[in-house]
C-alpha cells in the first residue's frame, strides 16, 4: 500500500535541534527496507500559490488558502505492507518529534 506523509510545523511540538535531525538515517533505512518511493522539503507558504476555479474564472492568490500556524514543510511517500508498517515509519521520522506527521493512504482512481 502507498502512504502519503505530511511532514509538518507544529508549534507545540518540542523545539527543533539539528544535533537530534536523523532525517539521512531515517531515508536510508526506508531506501534498505524498499520503502521509499519519493520524498521532500516544500519551499515556505509565502512562494505557495491558491489555485481555483469559481464560475469559469481562474482565482490565484498568494499563499495558502487557510491561515494556521502549522504549514506542510515536506512530504514523504512510501510503499508498506499496511497501515502499522507506515505508522511506525512515521513514528521514526524526527519530524514526529519537531513537528507532527499526517500518514494518509492512497485511494487510487479505478478508471
Amino acid at each position: 500500500m502507498r502512504f502519503l506523509l505530511l511532514v509538518c510545523d507544529d508549534p507545540t511540538a518540542e523545539t527543533y535541534r539539528p544535533a537530534d535531525d536523523n532525517i539521512a538515517d531515517w531515508v536510508a533505512e526506508n531506501d534498505r527496507r524498499g520503502l521509499g518511493v519519493i520524498g521532500d522539503r516544500l519551499r515556505p507558504v509565502e512562494d505557495a500559490r491558491t489555485v481555483r476555479v469559481r464560475s469559469g474564472q481562474l482565482l490565484v492568490t498568494d499563499g495558502p488558502f487557510a491561515e494556521t500556524q502549522e504549514t506542510i514543510a515536506g512530504f514523504d511517500v512510501l510503499e508498506c505492507a499496511d497501515l502499522d508498517e507506515a505508522l511506525e515509519r512515521a513514528a521514526a521520522h524526527p519530524m514526529a518529534r519537531f513537528g507532527r506527521i499526517e500518514v494518509r493512504p492512497f485511494w487510487p482512481l479505478e478508471l
